[in-house]
């Protein structure tokens, strides 16, 4: 079973349609819409601010999510994949994004919809990433436009997540 822990009286508030691994974390003031997984050691730690999640969104393998105490809390939209080891900190991720294996996202940093961060990409604090844009690199710039094949894969990786949690005994 996964650990779900309050603080300072404060308990996640995780709906009955979502999967949580039996080793993941999730801690504090952490809301987490409907449909969602949250797979193996990855760590959701609302302790110093708050995390919203929205629907359909998956947290994969050793990802970590947290937020700045006072400063920055963390906002994730509908249909977001957050992929392997990604960390993602204080900042704000809306709908229909994907998070690239290893990637970093800090505090205040936007990552508009239907955008893609690439694997290992680092998004320094108070970035912005537009809409329907692939950021890559240390620090993450722009490098191109979302093509329709891209967005289809966005959507896909969401949707898949959704069918692998079913798989579960």
């Amino acid at each position: 079973m996964a650990l779900i822990q309050s603080i300072k009286g404060v308990k996640p508030k995780i709906p009955d349609t979502c999967f949580l691994a039996e080793n993941s974390t999730v801690v504090g003031d952490v809301k987490i819409g409907q449909h969602c997984s949250v797979w193996y050691n990855a760590v959701i730690r609302g302790d110093v601010n708050s995390i919203e999640i929205g629907a359909e969104t998956n947290i994969q393998d050793g990802a970590v999510i947290h937020c700045t105490y006072q400063k920055a809390p963390t906002k994730i939209g509908d249909r977001v994949s957050i992929g392997h080891k990604a960390i993602v900190h204080g900042c704000a991720i809306q709908d229909d994004v994907l998070i690239g294996m290893g990637a970093i996202v800090m505090d205040h940093a936007v990552i508009e919809s239907g955008s893609i961060v690439a694997a290992g990409a680092i998004v320094t604090g108070g970035t912005r990433v537009e809409a329907n844009s692939i950021y890559a690199g240390i620090p993450a710039k722009r490098i191109k436009t979302v093509s329709e094949e891209n967005l289809e894969m966005i959507k896909r990786t969401a949707k898949n997540y959704m069918l692998y949690k079913t798989w579960i005994d």
